[in-house]
């Protein structure tokens, strides 16, 4: 009786073993399902990016939601697809690796209009990322690339500070030479001793200092330093009238840019909707907090007011912290969707930033010189084919923005 239910026991896990093989063989085949086709991988990304999947998700690590890499190893195809389809559905029912994710993370994911060949173009984006992770190149000369525009077309001004010392040492080293060689020819000449008496006196002449000081040429050099100073200064001044660089001011919520656009990569679109369609970038309504924070962080105490002003139908006072004048005019979709400029080309590492500051000085001067460097982006855009041609019968060099009327007036004043 005894070898009779050893036998069964081993019989059962064998079984087990079999089945869990099986099941974990069949999961793995799974992967070479998802395809690898260049356009599918393609159509893939776009959806992962306008569906902004990217908000949540990664691969290779966790964000808000789970990590996709390997997904397709770890859950049957179907499932994914129901899951995307409509993950509530699939909790109410009881399924339990959706209700183990929704205790996990303290969420459900947002249905998604998805049909499957479109689930399979994401996983197979997914598949592609995690097998071909992106190596990011490291500077070789110690320092990071320099932004278009990012710096004025003079000389920095840490250079103009080394040029200045170094004259300053010149010229006193000039100074001790100087009167070395007054003390020699002095002593050369006394030593000599064929002096009239006006030529002694005026060789044994002692140096006073409070002289030299109320002499009129020491008066008017100075004087004229001092109005050269005071109109540098004034004209300094002058050109900062307007300039907010560097300006952080305190927001009614202490929201981190660091936390949602760096640590948890939130693409900037997702929250400034109109940045690819409009001249503003908008500032984000409550709603699409409460996207994320409906279930996030609800005991915050900064999330708190968020559920405050959804209750009250009053908008966040949020301070603006970049303005340009009245009589500039500036595009942002221009900039961002043809132009295809990144964020941090005006705003500086937002994504590292705990509180935003303006990054640049958005003078005009500014803004001409990055339409002076900026090479105009014509790839798969017939529009620039004609201006294309004319350019490069002309040039050899790239077109620039200010080749295509970046820098006439009407640009950004009419």
């Amino acid at each position: 009786m005894v070898a009779k239910t050893t036998i069964v026991r081993f019989a059962t896990a064998c079984m087990l073993v079999c089945c869990f093989l099986f099941s974990g063989a069949q999961l793995h085949a799974q992967r070479d399902a998802i395809s690898t086709d260049e356009a599918v991988i393609k159509e893939g990304k776009a959806l992962f990016e306008d569906w902004t999947c990217n908000t949540c998700h990664a691969v290779g690590r966790k964000l808000v939601g789970p990590d996709l890499a390997g997904v397709y190893d770890r859950r049957e195809l179907d499932w994914i697809k129901s899951f995307v389809k409509n993950a509530g559905k699939m909790i109410a029912d009881g399924d339990p690796q959706a209700v183990a994710l929704y205790e996990e993370y303290n969420q459900i994911m947002s249905p998604w209009a998805l049909d499957d060949n479109q689930i399979m173009a994401i996983l197979a984006y997914v598949r592609n990322v995690e097998e071909n992770p992106v190596v990011e190149a490291k500077p070789t000369d110690g320092g990071g690339a320099v932004s278009p525009g990012a710096g004025g077309s003079g000389v920095p001004e840490s250079y103009l500070n080394t040029i200045v010392v170094a004259l300053v040492v010149v010229l006193i080293l000039i100074l001790i030479v100087l009167a070395l060689i007054i003390s020699v020819l002095r002593k050369y000449v006394q030593d000599k001793g064929e002096l009239s008496d006006d030529d002694e006196a005026i060789v044994n002449e002692k140096f006073s200092i409070s002289a030299f000081l109320k002499s009129p040429t020491v008066i008017g050099i100075i004087t004229f330093l001092v109005i050269v100073l005071a109109a540098k200064n004034v004209i300094d001044g002058l050109y900062t009238v307007g300039v907010q660089q560097g300006y952080a001011p305190k927001q009614p919520i202490n929201f981190s840019h660091k936390i949602h656009a760096g640590d948890y990569e939130i693409d900037c679109q997702y929250c400034h909707t109109g940045v690819e369609i409009g001249k503003s970038a908008n500032i984000p309504s409550v709603n699409i907090c409460m996207n994320c924070h409906s279930s996030i962080k609800t005991d915050s105490p900064e999330i708190q007011k968020l559920y405050a002003a959804q209750e009250s139908g009053k908008p966040i006072e949020w301070v603006r912290v970049h303005n340009l004048p009245d009589l500039a005019y500036f595009n942002h979709s221009q900039h961002v969707k043809v132009g295809q400029i990144e964020c941090q080309t005006c705003h500086g590492e937002i994504q590292e930033m705990a509180v935003v500051e303006q990054h640049a000085p958005l003078t005009m001067g500014w803004c001409i010189d990055c339409h002076r460097n900026t090479d105009v982006n014509t790839k798969g855009n017939g529009y620039y084919d004609k201006l294309v041609e004319l350019h490069n019968s002309s040039s050899k060099s790239a077109m620039k923005v200010a080749d295509i009327g970046g820098l006439e007036c009407a640009k950004c004043h009419y």
